[in-house]
């Protein structure tokens, strides 16, 4: 295959997509009455344009769609749920180791480092308390031997 063959064989493409000037496309026609080659390949080209030219997407069904929206809904609803269960409890106990703590915070003699060192103490541990519980609950609601004696 010569350099001239090669031009033409990347023409048929813009031919078939109607992308060639007037001039190109005689040119190409004129080549066409003599090379074989090309003719194949563009019959090939055309019959390649017709088959994907016929082809369609296939529409989602409806009830894939609802599924789909629902277990974001869910994701999404629980996730927020979680986060403001957690942060209500760490409020509350928080709120209850200020209380049984209040008179060592409350007290002008203790050093303020160890008031912060205290106070970062509980809030990890509360911080830890709600993580945990919260994973085995979640760990329980989907343990598939629950039923099972053990």
């Amino acid at each position: 295959m010569n350099s001239g063959e090669d031009k033409y064989k990347i023409m048929l493409s813009g031919y078939i997509d109607g992308e060639l000037s007037s001039d190109e496309k005689a040119e190409l026609e004129m080549h066409l009455k003599t090379c074989s080659d090309c003719r194949k390949e563009l019959e090939v080209f055309q019959e390649l344009k017709e088959v994907t030219g016929a082809m369609k997407y296939a529409d989602i069904p409806e009830h894939v769609w609802d599924n789909y929206w629902r277990g974001i809904y869910r994701r999404l609803e629980l996730g927020i749920g979680w986060i403001l269960f957690s942060i209500g409890a760490i409020i509350i106990l928080a709120c209850m180791c200020y209380g049984i703590f209040q008179n060592f915070f409350l007290n002008p003699d203790e050093p303020l480092i160890l008031k912060i060192g205290v106070g970062t103490i509980i809030l990890g541990a509360i911080f830890l308390l709600v993580s945990v519980t919260r994973e085995r609950i979640f760990a329980y609601r989907r343990d598939r031997y629950k039923e099972i004696k053990r």
